[in-house]
């Protein structure tokens, strides 16, 4: 197959995208053609978002052969490019379908990660941008999965992320070869980053239906918040210790400061997400993948219908 693939994570990055480059490789050892389409940088949480009023530049990038790197000097570049795009994944998904790879053969399957954390439950898929590329590969009437790599530590051992992305590949040449492809189907794999896990069983799961608990996703803060690195290096080490969030910001209460500006930062409180999974029992995707176990979720790329409400409506 010729497989698409874009991210949320952005390009090879011991920080925030070390999963990329190794599963591009398990794709093509695979026999598949690939061509890769990835957010220039971070662009997690950021759903099926589309910037608008903004100049989308598309440039090269020659990944190195090690597992992360740099783009490689104009004098070494071997092999078909990369593409890195200014904006987000959805973005990525309709400029890699449309534009950046005409000169290849059509596109037979997208697929989107995988992405650094788990997105089971609807708490973390309702804003992945790894499935919002999905998504808007799917609405582009293109067959599309996302995957997502669920860690449990940071090591990011490269025998065992090896396993996590002969896993996925597995799974999606399953899926591609064998389940149907109505309109707007798109399919949605968590792989755990454990041991074994080629040996472990791959399960249907449902989405579960879930809600943050806490009051709030967002910590006030003494000043502005500048480096967004290292907030999102907070963020994956809370989801590594299952939720812990002890970083929270102090708010100003002096008087003479009551007018100024507030300043906040996004800092979700994960341990709502593993609450909701414990008490939910078997049956749902955040469940197996807790149990080391690979979870397939069906989708529709639309705003499902609740039934039962039909007719006019009499004020």
């Amino acid at each position: 197959m010729h497989i698409l693939v874009t991210n949320d994570d952005g390009p090879p990055s011991n920080e925030s995208s070390p999963y990329i480059l190794a599963f591009v490789r398990a794709l093509e050892e695979a026999g598949h053609e690939v061509s890769v389409i990835l957010p220039s940088e971070q662009r997690s949480w950021i759903g099926k978002a589309h910037i608008i009023g903004k100049d989308v530049q598309a440039t090269y990038y020659w990944p190195e052969t090690e597992e992360h790197g740099t783009p490689k000097s104009q004098e070494s570049k071997q092999g078909k490019p990369w593409v890195l795009v200014n904006s987000t994944p959805a973005t990525c998904s309709q400029l890699g379908l449309a534009h950046c790879f005409k000169d290849r053969k059509p596109i037979d399957l997208v697929v989107s990660g995988p992405n650094y954390g788990r997105n089971t439950t609807a708490i973390f898929a309702l804003s992945s941008g790894t499935l919002g590329a999905a998504l808007e590969a799917a609405v582009c009437g293109a067959k599309a999965i996302a995957i997502s790599f669920a860690f449990f530590d940071r090591l990011n051992d490269p025998k065992i992320v090896a396993q996590s992305c002969r896993q996925g590949v597995r799974v999606i040449d399953y899926l591609a070869k064998t389940q149907e492809w109505d309109a707007g189907r798109v399919y949605t794999i968590n792989v755990p980053v454990k041991d074994g896990v080629e040996k472990q069983p791959v399960v249907w799961t449902e989405m579960l239906q879930n809600q943050w608990s806490s009051s709030s996703c967002f910590d006030e803060t003494p000043g502005a918040v500048e480096d967004a690195d290292r907030e999102e290096t907070k963020l994956r080490k809370q989801e590594s210790k299952g939720g812990d969030n002890n970083g929270r910001g102090q708010t100003e209460t002096e008087e003479d400061s009551k007018w100024a500006p507030r300043h906040y930062k996004w800092a979700p409180k994960f341990k709502d997400v593993y609450d909701s999974v414990e008490k939910a029992g078997p049956g749902n995707d955040g469940w197996a993948v807790k149990e080391g176990q690979t979870s397939v979720t069906a989708l529709k790329a639309n705003f499902a219908h609740v039934p039962g409400f039909k007719g006019e409506i009499k004020l």
